[in-house]
């Protein structure tokens, strides 16, 4: 009898495909761990742990993917960003830095252009004789701040101190026969050195010539002595003053007050005074407008003239 041949068993069919099932992929059978099969146990197939339990595959792959993506251009667009605001914000400050400084400068140079236009205030104020309350505010205004009240009083002087004004309508010489009617006779008296009987005060040299050419007609045949700083060393004036007589003197206050302070001018046997004192030069300045000018007068007037004034040896004339 022949040996019974024992049955086989058969092998399971392999499992049928359904459709909409995605087949896991590389990844997925990584995450299981373990070995090399296809599903851990035998109970839990493979394609049911990468499904969910609708049948919808994980997304968390994915998601996990883009976001380390967006984190490493994130920087890079911050970097890229950062050079072009620090250029924007250059450009602005290089405008303004050189704005400003030009501003300054036109203000500066149209203020000095101001400045320099003096003779506007002047040029509209119509001109006006000079009379003897001009003299008496001047002084009180220069020795005001810096002298008590009994001190200025003393620099006061009455009318009887001063002769006619000049109303703008005479010429030097008939002005002087006005206010020296008896100028004849003084002229032959004064026999004197270092004096003068009229002392005229002018504010610049060329002034000085001027009058002595107007006063033709009223000087005769007396001596002037130019009493000015321009091609006139004092010391020629002084030897000329001790050597000779002269009866009127035309000069500057400032060479004036030299001559006195050195004794080479002696006032005591002056009559008349005569102050240059309406006429305006180029720019429209008086005799008084001038600040060098009108120290001089006031120290020569301080210093000397004022007590002459007072004591009845001197007059007063503002021409």
């Amino acid at each position: 009898m022949s040996a019974a041949v024992p049955a086989v068993p058969k092998a399971a069919p392999p499992p049928v495909r359904q459709r909409g099932h995605a087949r896991p992929g590389p990844r997925a059978v990584r995450r299981r761990g373990g070995g090399g099969g296809m599903g851990d146990t035998l109970e839990e197939p493979w394609w049911d742990t990468e499904t969910g339990a609708g049948g919808t595959p994980d997304p968390s792959d994915d998601e996990a993917v883009e976001k380390a993506s967006e984190n490493r251009t994130a920087p890079s667009q911050d970097s890229d960003s950062k050079p072009a605001v620090k250029k924007k914000r250059k450009q602005p400050t290089e405008c303004f830095l050189s704005q400003p400084e030009e501003k300054q400068e036109s203000t500066v140079k149209a203020k000095r252009r101001k400045k320099k236009k003096i003779s506007d205030v002047l040029q509209k104020s119509a001109p006006k004789p000079g009379v003897p309350a001009d003299l008496q505010n001047l002084l009180t205004q220069h020795f005001g701040e810096n002298r008590s009240v009994i001190e200025i009083e003393e620099l006061q002087l009455s009318d009887s101190c001063f002769l006619t004004a000049n109303d703008l309508t005479h010429s030097f010489s008939s002005y002087l026969k006005e206010i020296c009617p008896k100028w004849a006779k003084l002229r032959r008296s004064h026999k004197e050195k270092k004096s003068v009987v009229m002392l005229v005060l002018c504010s610049s040299a060329l002034r000085c010539l001027e009058l002595i050419k107007s006063m033709t007609a009223f000087k005769g045949d007396c001596r002037v002595l130019k009493l000015f700083a321009k091609h006139i060393k004092i010391q020629e004036q002084i030897n000329m003053l001790e050597k000779g007589v002269f009866h009127i003197g035309v000069g500057t206050p400032g060479r004036v007050k030299a001559l006195v302070e050195q004794d080479a001018l002696c006032l005591n046997s002056t009559k008349y005074m005569i102050l240059d004192w309406n006429w305006r030069d180029q720019k429209l300045r008086r005799m008084m407008d001038i600040p060098e000018i009108k120290k001089e007068t006031i120290d020569l007037l301080e210093k000397s003239i004022i007590k002459l004034c007072r004591d009845g040896s001197v007059k007063l004339g503002l021409f």
